[in-house]
């Protein structure tokens, strides 16, 4: 019977798919885990019990309906998350609800326009005080933030131009415009670099239009001349005069006889409440850029050089708007764009991009996207950037995708992050990224699963090759996930008193339980009315003291003993770390059918206060005086537990802890006996 001691120094390689219990061949396995849950890993290796939220306030019952956070980055100093469900916009500022809005002794901003149908899939994005929001059902909204937190606004984009599009088409031959007066020809001559075409008749100039509102109607429509020549009328001079860019220079700029020109109709604004608004923004180099409408849900769409809101086509110089259309043979709805190292276009049927050579800006004349995935993107999730990488939920939300620019090939390409922790993403709603603010953490990619209400949670460091994903539950359900620079907040639903409450929290290193109230010295808490009915864990000074639950009113909490430095009410969560079943590498081959039994554990932790192994709990505190009524100490070392019982085919580890207190675990060194 073979005596094997196992070592697993780190677990970067986070909680692995079920589907992996064979896999003892990848390099993977012997830092993954069968179970990460509500811990994050740390890119040094080790296992932390994740970080607590503390309760702000309670969303109106439109939460029910739909919720979206959006984060708003005013100045180095004013941050900001916009909370939004149906018809309304709440502001938090460093974790505090901002109050009477714009003076109306309201909450919130009351906007509208975003109505449940329209949140989920909303697109946005932000520049100094102004936040763009798009929806193909939704004429382009800004909402300014004002002089103060409390000051915000809410309108529609006014635009200098809007694009155009020939979605039907007509022609009149050799004609006129008004066909009540006829024109013998067309006299042409050159104004500001743009051609003046004049109607004539007996040598004086005849109208061209019934009336001034017809006249408004064939701006941004065609004159093609023969043998060749293309002309977009601009803008009415007169009633005889057009005002025209030649896209395509005229043959002779000589008088037209009346046969041999068209008026070609039609054209009309893309962005209208028929054929729709756009789908996606982003800002790129100086150009706002618009993607995919229900009329053209394949093309994007760039203002002029620094004048957003002009899409005038103009003469087609450099600083002129463009416009491009992804045909590739597949359906491609545009549902996000970013603005990277290039302008990356994400639709439902593949990832593009907008080349650039030499680092020279996108023009009218260079403008082109290429097709580089094919995997498509799931509606209504944002894409997010890490280290240089773009992130997506793909479009079935079964996997997370990695567009990267390679150079070695010069092209992008997309790998699944997800690949080993597939079992992780369960419908996912909402995606949120919060970059790294010290070298003891990694970047984390935060995932909300709508199908559970759980968080996927993904530990990332590209430098060291980190993917590391865990889950995190809490008593109830997360709904929508955002970060304001390097605060997370979460909606949180919970039942309350037997019904559905709606809940914005936000994540706290220092705080060891769920939708929290905290405080200084005191000898009650009367601030925890959210949980009513709820039995909540107390820790005060450090100390865990007996779970109580809130009552009704006045929902007081009392402590056995005043605080007198601090204190935590709130929910409790179960930290879970399970190893994978152990297959230590052999001569004599693999332990596989054969049974084992873990009987010495050595834990190495770090400035932790509880732990249990195995359902057997670990001593932290030592026979002496002074030991009652004060804080468990943190402690860093080694922890063995002998004497375990029990022979199992897999010989895992089970890692919990019962009390909210710290917990890190960085490695496990276990002995094990096998035999028949």
């Amino acid at each position: 019977m073979p005596r094997i001691i196992q070592i697993q120094n780190d677990f970067t390689s986070g909680e692995l798919d079920p589907k992996l219990r064979a896999r003892t061949d990848i390099s993977q396995y012997s830092s993954g885990l069968a179970t990460a849950k509500n811990v994050a890993v740390q890119p040094q290796g080790g296992a932390k019990r994740r970080d607590g939220t503390q309760f702000i306030t309670q969303l109106d019952s439109g939460a029910a309906n739909a919720v979206r956070m959006v984060s708003f980055e005013f100045s180095v100093s004013d941050s900001y998350m916009l909370v939004f469900t149906p018809g309304r916009m709440y502001v938090f500022k460093n974790k505090v609800l901002q109050t009477n809005i714009n003076g109306s002794g309201n909450d919130y901003l009351a906007v509208s326009a975003l109505t449940s149908s329209i949140l989920p899939e909303m697109n946005w994005v932000q520049s100094a005080d102004t936040v763009i929001v798009v929806h193909q059902d939704l004429a382009p909204l800004k909402i300014v933030r004002g002089a103060s937190d409390s000051t915000w606004t809410a309108s529609n984009l006014s635009f200098t131009y809007v694009p155009k599009h020939a979605y039907t088409l007509s022609a009149t031959t050799g004609s006129s415009f008004n066909t009540g007066v006829s024109h013998d020809h067309l006299e042409v001559s050159s104004t500001s670099g743009n051609l003046t075409v004049t109607a004539k008749h007996s040598g004086s100039d005849a109208n061209l239009f019934t009336s001034s509102a017809a006249a408004n109607g064939y701006v941004g429509q065609y004159i093609n001349v023969t043998p060749f020549g293309r002309l977009r009328i601009v803008r009415k001079v007169s009633d005889a005069k057009l005002e025209c860019f030649a896209e395509v220079p005229l043959f002779d700029t000589s008088n037209i006889d009346d046969a041999n020109w068209e008026i070609e109709e039609g054209y009309e604004d893309v962005w209208s409440s028929s054929r729709g608004y756009p789908r996606s923004v982003t800002f790129h180099e100086g150009r706002l850029y618009f993607g995919g409408t229900k009329g053209r849900p394949s093309t994007i769409f760039g203002s002029r050089v620094s004048d957003f809101f002009n899409f005038d086509p103009g003469e087609a110089l450099d600083d002129a708007s463009v416009e491009a259309t992804l045909d590739t043979g597949t359906f491609n709805a545009i549902v996000d764009m970013y603005s990277g190292r290039h302008l990356q276009i994400f639709t439902t049927g593949g990832e593009f991009y907008a080349p650039q050579t030499l680092d020279d800006p996108i023009t009218p004349s260079n403008l082109i996207v290429k097709a580089q995935t094919a995997f498509g993107m799931k509606p209504g999730i944002r894409v997010q950037n890490v280290d240089g990488s773009t992130l997506f939920i793909q479009r079935q939300g079964k996997a997370l995708q990695e567009f990267v620019f390679s150079d070695s090939v010069q092209a992008y390409t997309s790998t699944k992050i997800s690949l080993l922790s597939s079992h992780l993403l369960r419908s996912p709603g909402e995606m949120a990224v919060r970059v790294a603010t010290s070298t003891d953490e990694g970047d984390r990619l935060m995932i909300v699963n709508d199908d559970d209400g759980s968080i996927a949670c993904y530990t990332l460091l590209r430098s060291q090759n980190v993917i590391a994903p865990s889950q995190w539950t809490t008593d109830g359900s997360f709904i929508n996930i955002g970060v304001d620079v390097d605060d997370i907040y979460v909606v949180t639903k919970r039942t309350v008193n037997s019904a559905s409450v709606y809940y914005v929290e936000a994540f706290d290193p220092d705080i060891f339980v769920d939708c929290a109230k905290t405080g200084t010295g005191s000898a009650s808490s009367t601030t925890v009315a959210h949980l009513q009915g709820k039995a909540v864990k107390i820790i005060r000074d450090g100390i865990i003291e007996p779970e109580q639950t809130v009552g009704a009113s006045p929902h007081t909490i009392t402590f056995a003993v005043a605080a007198s430095s601090s204190f935590q009410v709130g929910l409790n969560f179960t930290p879970t770390i399970k190893t994978l079943p152990v297959e230590p590498n052999l001569a004599s081959g693999s332990l596989k059918g054969f049974k084992k039994r873990i009987f010495e554990i050595n834990a190495e932790l770090f400035e932790t206060q509880a732990m249990s192994i195995n359902d057997k709990e670990i001593a932290f505190r030592s026979f002496g005086t002074n030991i009652l009524d004060s804080d468990v100490d943190e402690f860093t070392g080694i922890k063995t537990l002998n004497g375990v019982l029990g022979y199992s085919y897999d010989g895992q580890l089970t890692i919990t802890q019962s009390v909210p207190l710290k917990m890190t675990v960085l490695g496990v060194e276990y002995k094990v006996s096998a035999g028949q």
